[in-house]
């Protein structure tokens, strides 16, 4: 399983997920089972808001799911039609998160979610 998380700075495991997946300078995507560990640049970074392209933005790489602080409906909305979950980081870092979501603990944005800007740190 391939988790991709959007941060600013890449410190590996202990990067903190960014606040917005659309402007995020770049992902980490953790490969579960081979334990490798990859950055993809945001493709899609001077995208309108709301018209992020996911899947530009992770420049055709194939996740399984998005750990993310907050996004907006359209991301999630595209996200979900290619069989990709969404889930709200809850950890400080990747690696917390990772733990959280193999225990389950972590939610699954809904797809009529809207980011209402606040706290989600989108600007």
């Amino acid at each position: 399983m391939k988790i991709c998380v959007p941060v600013e700075v890449n410190e590996g495991l202990d990067s903190k997920p960014f606040g917005h997946f659309g402007s995020a300078p770049m992902f980490v995507v953790c490969d579960l089972e081979s334990k490798e560990i990859s950055t993809i640049n945001n493709g899609d970074l001077g995208h309108e808001h709301g018209k992020c392209q996911p899947i530009k933005a992770l420049s055709g790489n194939v996740v399984d799911a998005v750990v993310v602080g907050g996004i907006g409906q359209g991301a999630i909305v595209k996200l979900n039609s290619m069989g990709i979950k969404v889930y709200r980081a809850q950890g400080e870092t990747i690696g917390e998160n990772l733990n959280l979501l193999k225990e389950n603990k972590l939610q699954e944005f809904p797809t009529n979610h809207t980011c209402s800007h606040d706290g989600c740190g989108h600007h």
